[in-house]
């Protein structure tokens, strides 16, 4: 009875909270360059000499899918996706590095690379600086090229590279602001293997029709759970019936 209980009660809880971790990957299944957030769960025993019985269900691991996206052509010179493994570095406010696979950029106004949401993308020395009256063009390796738009327009000048880095995928640790950063709180090596393509973006990772299935069959285990606990409730009436009689 114990055992029945408390399994059904932490396993209802962590059934819901994995309902709402695939609510929020439906949310993004367009945004550009999202992974998808998976939970693993587990069953944990309670050491305890009083009531050995009692067994926990525990989310176990919260994991992110690091499976490329698709790539969708914009023909944007500022829209840039990551080819296979690799991420895009950026300058945080704080003096770290975060990393992003979502490569929609923009100039601000104060002539920064930055991304759509304001955040400084990381060159080599730091952010990286326009000039205005150019033409930006980014290459394969990161590179960034400037033609000037009047003038002599047969001048290209390159001045920096985007930083396109590789750590480990078991280094990564998802943040609330949805990028990703190491564990360590360090700054990873660049890695000249990275490669982008300029004009795409890379499209979300989430699976919509795996993920409306999974919501279906959780609904199905939050129902199981529930219907558990109103057993235990029954079995337990029942019992104190008998009890009462005698």
């Amino acid at each position: 009875m114990d055992k029945l209980i408390y399994t059904a009660m932490s396993g209802a809880k962590s059934v819901f909270e994995r309902q709402a971790a695939m609510a929020h990957n439906m949310a993004n299944a367009t945004s550009t360059g999202y992974r998808a957030e998976e939970h693993l769960l587990r069953a944990v025993p309670v050491v305890s000499a009083a009531l050995p019985t009692r067994t926990f269900v525990v989310d176990a691991s919260v994991m992110s899918n690091f499976t490329p996206g698709p790539l969708q052509q914009t023909g944007r010179p500022l829209d840039v996706a990551v080819q296979g493994q690799g991420w895009i570095a950026l300058a945080m406010p704080d003096g770290t590095e975060a990393y992003t696979r979502n490569g929609s950029l923009e100039v601000s106004v104060n002539g920064v690379l930055q991304t759509r949401s304001g955040i400084p993308v990381q060159g080599g020395g730091g952010p990286i600086s326009i000039p205005p009256d150019n033409e930006i063009t980014v290459g394969k390796d990161g590179l960034i090229s400037l033609k000037p738009v009047s003038g002599a327009q047969n001048t290209v000048t390159q001045i920096g590279t985007v930083k396109l880095v590789n750590p480990q995928e078991h280094e990564l640790v998802r943040g609330a602001d949805g990028l990703f950063r190491l564990s360590d709180g360090g700054a990873a090596e660049v890695d000249p293997n990275v490669q982008i393509a300029p004009g795409f973006l890379e499209g979300s990772n989430v699976n919509i029709v795996e993920e409306m299935v999974s919501m279906i069959s959780l609904a199905r285990q939050f129902e199981l759970q529930t219907k558990l606990l109103s057993t235990a409730e029954q079995n337990d009436r029942a019992a104190a019936q008998l009890l009462t009689t005698r």
